[in-house]
């Protein structure tokens, strides 16, 4: 770089916005536009801090923040040995307090519904309970394993294994499989999946391991999961709500997004095991009709099997786009979509914003990026945001589950 700056050189920086990913924004040399953007971890806006270059490229460089000297009001300490620099990079947010988290989670929506999709919202991210301090609710967990043998955490960015104890985060029936505490030589991971719900719990090992008959032993094919008033087998290694209050919030959010009717035809797209085709079978009753597609095949038996007490419900094996896009949208009324992070394809949102049938759309987004993205070709359609909610449903990190609800303009 042309200012001098190095790879593992120490820099004072005042520290300015949150940006997404965790990250807090200082700049080099100044305010101006051509000085050097650092991308800050471990600070906290309005911070001088003493911070180390991890990474430099020719418009921008990241940085941990090794020394505080003026904190911030709202940082505290962080409740985990391994939330620090050259630590566990699973947690981003541990050291600021959680009224402090929901605020720059709300602030990284808003930039970004800003910057691509040209809209202003309001934003407030609402806690998801139980909310044990931000701590005790993640309940998967994916634990590298080194050569040595032993499971741990990864730094951010990194390939290199932090050896830990306890996660902090992780739902306590995680905790209680002791994976830290046991040596799995031969694995490369080791997938914990918890059904708080239930009691049920799945270990799962990715490798060969060299103890024979460890993996039958704990892994379950199926867990029962909790939400809306009844129960879901979901596989052990499929996807849901990683929060133990998130499907259930998510469930009654949705429903309220898109105020349903009986007789009313319902797409849920990206459908998983069926949260959302179930309550809204239930809603929309057996003069309706529930259309509901998944890529997932171990997804797609559980959603059939949890549907099929509403036989109005059908479920379609195949991707979400190409589906729409040869059948259409069978005159639904109403829709919900719930992609995975990459967001929904360009031709399904399409398809969809072009439907004449359609009177809302619900749009459930764990990436606020592509939320954005999506939302821009919703309002090239005449779509507008009609409700806007977000959820702190990952607590200490920087993600957030958000709920766009859509109506054609």
């Amino acid at each position: 770089m042309s200012n001098g700056t190095a790879v593992g050189d120490t820099l004072e920086l005042t520290i300015g916005e949150v940006a997404a990913g965790g990250w807090c924004v200082a700049r080099l040399d100044g305010t101006s536009e051509s000085a050097l953007v650092v991308f800050v971890r471990h600070a906290l806006p309005g911070e001088r801090v003493l911070a180390v270059i991890t990474q430099l490229t020719a418009k921008f460089a990241r940085a941990d923040a090794i020394e505080i000297r003026d904190p911030a009001p709202t940082r505290v300490s962080p409740p985990c040995p391994y939330a620090r620099p050259g630590g566990c990079g699973g947690c981003d947010w541990q050291h600021a307090s959680l009224p402090a988290q929901r605020q720059f989670k709300a602030l990284v929506i808003r930039q970004q519904l800003q910057r691509i999709a040209g809209l202003d919202a309001d934003v407030t991210v609402e806690p998801v309970s139980p909310d044990s301090a931000g701590l005790g609710w993640r309940s998967r967990v994916r634990f590298a394993v080194g050569q040595d043998g032993q499971a741990g955490l990864y730094q951010h960015r990194s390939h290199e294994i932090v050896p830990v104890r306890d996660c902090l985060i992780a739902h306590p029936l995680v905790t209680q499989a002791e994976v830290t505490r046991q040596s799995w030589s031969g694995a490369t991971s080791v997938d914990v999946a918890a059904a708080p719900g239930s009691g049920e719990r799945a270990v799962m090992v990715h490798g060969r391991l060299r103890k024979p008959g460890q993996r039958d032993r704990h892994a379950p094919h199926f867990l029962t999961q909790r939400a809306a008033n009844r129960d879901w087998r979901v596989t052990a290694s499929g996807f849901w709500q990683v929060h133990p209050g998130a499907a259930d919030l998510l469930a009654i959010a949705v429903l309220a997004g898109l105020e349903p009717m009986p007789g009313e035809t319902a797409l849920d797209l990206f459908c998983g095991a069926g949260l959302f085709a179930g309550v809204l079978a239930d809603a929309v009753g057996p003069d309706g009709t529930v259309i509901a597609v998944e890529q997932d095949k171990a997804a797609v038996k559980d959603a059939r099997h949890n549907l099929r007490g509403t036989p109005w419900a059908r479920v379609h094996l195949g991707d979400a786009a190409e589906v729409i896009s040869r059948t259409g949208t069978a005159g639904a009324s109403i829709a919900v979509l719930d992609p995975p992070r990459t967001g929904a394809d360009r031709r399904l949102i399409e398809v969809l914003a072009v439907a004449r049938q359609l009177r809302r759309i619900a749009y459930v987004s764990c990436d606020p990026a592509t939320l954005a993205r999506d939302l821009k070709v919703f309002g090239e359609h005449g779509w507008q945001l009609g409700a806007l909610r977000a959820f702190d449903a990952f607590p200490m990190t920087h993600h957030v589950e958000a709920l766009a609800v859509l109506r054609p303009g």
